[in-house]
């Protein structure tokens, strides 16, 4: 595979989305301690009024990784919106802040607040403040025009035989390719990546242009969850994170990425300032791959 071919990344999106919304943070336009009612006012009943804006992204919201009607919108093709009203409404699975697991739709309420904060769609949003200052490219969420036969299918070609949800909604259709979901729609290739993970690792500037400030980063890559011993920053996994990180075993402790369930990693070890990007289309369930790989990388470090 090229290493410029464009990949669907998956969750890696998640710190993206997180992106765009901390520059809102940093604006002075939203704050992470609101409630998340005070931006999206039909988010109210029960809980809801004590979830803040930060738990959207270390996954301590108690919002549900998929809507228990996720599988009906898929085969009805239905836009973003009405994910965003099933979010709305759907019940927390715990009290916000108290338990750590991970779910998608904290992230779609943070894209649904960075869309009604800013007036802009998401992905204009990220394009115009995120992609083109940084210059990357083939970086865009959803397809930005391009064609599906330019990107790299998901799976391997013995998954091309799949079902008939699979045909309609699944990874390698127009429509889930299109939609936008703030929390795995995301397309890019390995410079890309690395450019988003340098400029991370740079404080948010990359070759003059800063796209982010220091203390947002800093903010976004520091544990928010040390209370329930379950470390995540804002958007980002960290390296001792139990889930979607699959940086592996080798890296420093400050190191930060995610991962995307299409057989996607990228991670940055600050204290090496070493930046690893695995692409792949191997949607290998535990992740062995992807820590197997950064391993190697990681070991292959000796001066620094």
């Amino acid at each position: 595979v090229a290493v410029d071919s464009v990949f669907l990344l998956a969750s890696i999106t998640k710190p993206v989305t997180a992106w765009a919304l901390m520059l809102l943070v940093e604006e002075g336009e939203v704050s992470l301690d609101d409630p998340v009612e005070y931006y999206l006012p039909e988010f109210r009943g029960g809980l809801r009024a004590q979830v803040k804006v930060r738990h959207l992204l270390s996954h301590t919201s108690g919002m549900p990784d998929m809507l228990p009607q996720n599988t009906e919108l898929r085969r009805a093709h239905a836009p973003l919106e009405e994910f965003v009203k099933g979010a709305l409404k759907t019940p927390l699975l715990f009290a916000p802040n108290t338990q750590f697991s991970y779910q998608s739709k904290g992230t779609l309420l943070a894209a649904e607040i960075v869309e009604r904060v800013s007036a802009m769609a998401l992905r204009d949003f990220e394009e115009q403040r995120i992609f083109a200052p940084l210059g990357m490219a083939s970086s865009a969420l959803g397809l930005a025009g391009r064609r599906m036969e330019d990107l790299v299918w998901c799976g391997t070609i013995a998954e091309k035989d799949e079902d008939q949800d699979g045909r309609s909604w699944g990874w390698n259709t127009p429509y889930w390719r299109d939609l936008g979901a703030p929390w795995g729609g995301m397309h890019s290739n390995g410079p890309d990546l690395a450019v988003l993970m340098q400029a991370t690792l740079n404080g948010g500037i990359y070759a003059g242009a800063r796209v982010l400030s220091p203390a947002a980063i800093a903010a976004m890559t520091r544990n928010q969850n040390a209370h329930l011993r379950a470390p995540w920053g804002l958007g980002w996994a960290l390296a001792d994170s139990i889930v979607w990180n699959s940086c592996g075993e080798l890296v420093s402790p400050t190191t930060f990425g995610h991962t995307g369930a299409t057989g996607t990693v990228a991670w940055a070890d600050p204290e090496r300032e070493l930046v690893c990007i695995v692409l792949t289309n191997n949607r290998v369930a535990d992740g062995s791959l992807l820590r197997r790989v950064s391993n190697a990388v990681a070991a292959a470090v000796v001066d620094f």
